[in-house]
């Protein structure tokens, strides 16, 4: 084993605290249980632990700064060993498991660590480990979020995942569904699967917060005459009375007819604003009568620009 100080990352003047922060955090990264099958990450774990093993406990480190120890905690040539790191003969490591005392822990601190920060701990049969987290993304349509309801995620396994949004579930927001992440070991808890959620651009349905925008196109006879228009809510469609003479921009309020606010249960309103359209197709009639009425009937809609 290399030298147990440059092992963890810490100086020679390392505190206790800092060692021990040192090891847990390598240790949450190099764990063989998180890194199943690899080689390296397991000879790397080993040689953390045994670095913590000696480094932890008082009198292994100062023999160890003393040079009594070698960087393996085996007694040097000349020093009486002794103790859970010698059998007694100068040279020689004890051929004895390690327990958590041997790395400077006892039974209920060894399971703290890493229950604590890996969320894992040792019992009578072997580790207990808390399953991993998963995150996925599920991508919903405008309505679906604004409404909520039930939507499938398909896994990357082949199984599936019943996802229920919320009402008002806005885009980016994430979902937590407790114990649906990866099976835990030796008993332990499974993890978390955290969805985040990707809203689809709606065609016309804009969002502002709790209130919903629609931009409404209205007639020319429309907007001059006034009438009654059918307009699409996310309930479904409404009639809506255009007042006369109704200019693009002028806005109308459907209250209630927005997003449910959680905590308040009242709805936002949906804004209905008119936009004149001129038909697609300009014909002689129309020309002719505009330019005659046109004529008859002069007035400026630029005059703020000129004052």
């Amino acid at each position: 084993m290399p030298d147990p100080y440059k092992t963890l990352g810490v100086g020679r003047l390392a505190t206790a605290d800092e060692i021990k922060k040192a090891y847990r955090k390598l240790a949450k990264k190099l764990h063989p249980d998180l890194n199943p099958g690899d080689k390296k990450i397991e000879s790397q774990f080993k040689e953390i632990s045994a670095a913590y093993d000696m480094l932890s406990d008082v009198e292994k480190r100062r023999k160890y700064d003393r040079g009594e120890l070698d960087d393996n905690g085996n007694p040097r040539a000349g020093f009486q060993a002794g103790g859970p790191w010698g059998n007694g003969r100068p040279g020689q490591g004890g051929g004895r498991a390690r327990t958590a005392k041997d790395f400077g822990l006892d039974e209920g601190e060894n399971d703290e660590i890493f229950k604590d920060f890996f969320g894992f701990g040792r019992g009578k049969s072997g580790f207990k480990m808390r399953g991993a987290d998963v995150t996925y993304r599920l991508e919903v349509e405008f309505i679906d979020a604004a409404l909520g309801g039930k939507k499938r995620l398909g896994l990357a396994d082949g199984k599936t995942l019943d996802v229920t949004l919320p009402p008002g579930t806005e885009d980016g927001s994430q979902l937590r569904l407790k114990g649906q992440g990866m099976p835990g070991q030796g008993g332990a808890p499974n993890g978390d699967a955290f969805v985040e959620i990707g809203v689809k651009p709606h065609p016309f349905f804009e969002r502002d917060g709790l209130d919903i925008l629609l931009e409404c196109p209205i007639t020319l006879n429309e907007a001059v005459l006034g009438g009654t228009v059918q307009v699409p809510t996310i309930d479904g469609r409404v009639a809506l009375k255009v007042p006369v003479g109704s200019n693009s921009g002028t806005q109308l309020r459907l209250k209630g007819k927005g997003i449910l606010n959680p905590k308040s249960k009242l709805r936002g309103d949906q804004y209905v604003r008119f936009v004149v359209t001129l038909p697609a197709q300009i014909d002689a009639d129309l020309e002719a009568k505009v330019r005659e009425w046109a004529k008859a009937h002069p007035y400026d809609v630029r005059a703020k620009f000129t004052s």
